[in-house]
């Protein structure tokens, strides 16, 4: 008897198996045919995206470097303040909101106008075809970050300073070097791969 639900159970741990194996094959190919249809809307969203990183990364080198002229906050990290902290804060978020944000919400805007025009068909495929699979990889990066830029610091030959003694435009700078250590490692490989990838699905027979 136990044998016989031990079979029973392992079919059906089959049978659903090979459910999911077909429904994440049919989702693949709604999103090769949707991306395949709207190749060129699709490119300009990852050129889109990709402005809006690389603009987010240069208002925050930018405001450094003017919070410093203007005296809002010391140059050494010695003569901060919860208060300069703070303040810096404060004036970064509304300069990136004001000349990154507001560009990017009137993108998102368009975006959505281009979306509503989409036949329902299409859109339904497309919001219930696909299951959304999060992955928790916050907790991998932060000790991967404050690695390189352990790594950095060392290289520069810094390790044994103190750290109060390091100018904000250094700090900046060396986040800004790891960034682009991580986008000369991952971020411009899948470019590479997702351009090519489309291309290779464009140029398919319908």
């Amino acid at each position: 008897m136990e044998k016989t639900k031990y079979a029973q159970l392992e079919t059906l741990t089959r049978r659903g198996n090979l459910m999911t194996e077909q429904t994440e094959a049919e989702e693949s190919a709604t999103w090769k045919r949707f991306i395949r249809k709207h190749w060129s809307i699709f490119a300009i969203f990852v050129v889109a995206a990709i402005s809006a990183v690389a603009g987010a990364v240069y208002v925050f080198w930018w405001f450094t470097g003017n919070a410093q002229t203007i005296d809002l906050v010391p140059s050494t990290l010695s003569g901060w303040t919860m208060n300069n902290a703070v303040m810096f804060i404060l004036h970064l978020i509304f300069w990136e909101l004001v000349l990154i944000g507001i560009p990017v919400a009137v993108g998102a805007v368009i975006a959505w106008q281009w979306w509503k025009r989409l036949p329902a068909e299409e859109k339904k495929e497309q919001m219930f075809g696909k299951r959304s699979r999060s992955r928790d990889t916050g907790g991998a990066v932060s000790p991967l970050l404050f690695i390189a830029f352990a790594i950095k610091v060392y290289v520069d030959g810094n390790w044994n300073s103190a750290i109060s003694t390091w100018t904000l435009n250094y700090v900046v700078g060396s986040m800004i070097t790891i960034l682009i250590w991580i986008a000369a490692l991952f971020a411009i490989p899948a470019i590479i791969g997702v351009v090519w990838w489309i291309r290779h699905e464009t140029n398919k027979n319908p």
